[in-house]
């Protein structure tokens, strides 16, 4: 992670100085980073909460005998730095950050300003009793104005971004250069390429345990992991040597899946990221004014180039596949008391997908 993190400051660094009026062979300064900084936050914040309610677990195996299951409280710890110049429809209501914020155009391709703008957070959080971490970093350049040539860097779009989404499973690093054509004020196409490094989503452990009726030979995998079974006298012991259940049913119901799930994390964890290159399009559309505002984008992947490795994604689709991103961002004032909104984006990647969104009106009474 720290490796990801030092190519994304330096990317950051480069493409600063592309965009410098300066020469990039030029030393950088002490005053080149300050500019980098200029404008940015630093955040860091704590929130958290009541979880589920108590549950009473019952049992009459020995006597009626009752068992309390409780919830830890749920939390979230928010670090980050982000510089990220707000779209017209963004009021910061808010005096500071708190890490809870949804901003939805921080997904998008192209940045409302010309430049850098970047984003680096990170979120340990704890959920219905379930810890996990999500990360979101990102550097994005975008400009298509003050370019006296008939193709300079000025008309290209670039962004490399690391986003790990625990409540989602999904994990990967990606970066993209894109060619832009702007069709009008509102409007821009994209061409280009992008580049993912992600584990290799597809790959199934338990395909070599299939047996031809679509069953799992789950007994023999679970003794490969080291438990041991004696059917005879029903007991059954994990690698520890400890009882884990002393019945087929509990046997089959309560440790098999767990020894599956175990056993399938641990295979996924044994393999190295693949890198997968596909070429891209997309578009950009905002418009925005007083009472009524519209922000769109989508990214679609339709080629991806297969290197025949092992674990391909292409091995597990039998050839292409469709990737896609985009999201919508959508405001009206009615009049002065009437208002609606709807907002929400939407990624699928390999065999993931992942969205949020939010709706609502306002009515001022008076």
């Amino acid at each position: 992670m720290v490796k990801k993190l030092i190519i994304i400051i330096l990317t950051t660094v480069l493409i600063a100085c592309t965009t410098s009026k300066k020469c990039c062979a030029q030393k950088l300064g002490i005053e080149d980073f300050k500019d980098m900084l200029k404008y940015s936050t630093f955040y860091a914040a704590v929130n958290g909460g009541t979880s589920l309610s108590d549950v009473d677990v019952f049992s009459v195996d020995n006597g009626l005998s009752t068992q309390t299951v409780s919830t830890p409280y749920d939390y979230n710890f928010t670090i980050g730095l982000r510089k990220i110049a707000r779209f017209g429809y963004e009021n910061k209501a808010q005096t500071f950050y708190d890490g809870t914020e949804s901003n939805y155009s921080d997904a998008a391709t192209v940045g409302k300003v010309r430049g850098v703008e970047y984003l680096f957070e990170v979120d340990y959080k704890r959920q219905e009793g379930v810890d996990y971490m999500d990360q979101h970093h990102f550097v994005r350049f975008s400009s298509d104005d003050g370019c006296p040539d008939e193709l300079c860097v000025n008309f290209f779009a670039l962004k490399l971004e690391y986003l790990e989404d625990g409540f989602a499973d999904i994990k990967y690093f990606e970066a993209s250069e894109r060619y832009r054509h702007r069709k009008n004020a509102n409007l821009s196409w994209n061409i280009g390429l992008t580049h993912r490094l992600a584990e290799p989503y597809g790959y199934n452990a338990l395909d070599e345990w299939m047996l031809d009726n679509g069953n799992i030979h789950y007994t023999y995998l679970a003794l490969q992991e080291g438990y041991t079974v004696d059917v005879y006298s029903s007991e059954y012991y994990n690698p520890a040597g400890e009882l884990v259940a002393t019945s087929a049913e509990v046997w089959e119901a309560v440790v098999v899946p767990e020894v599956l799930s175990d056993y399938t994390q641990k295979k996924r964890n044994e393999l190295k990221k693949t890198i997968q290159h596909s070429l891209v399009v997309g578009f950009d559309y905002y418009k925005y004014s007083k009472n009524t505002w519209l922000h769109a984008w989508g990214s679609l992947m339709p080629y991806h180039y297969d290197d025949g490795s092992e674990f391909s994604y292409h091995n597990y689709v039998d050839g292409q596949w469709y990737d896609y991103s985009g999201g919508l961002i959508y405001g009206i004032k009615v009049n002065k008391q009437l208002g609606y909104f709807v907002e929400g984006k939407y990624n699928k990647y390999w065999n993931r997908e992942w969205y949020d969104f939010k709706l609502g009106l306002n009515y001022t009474i008076f």
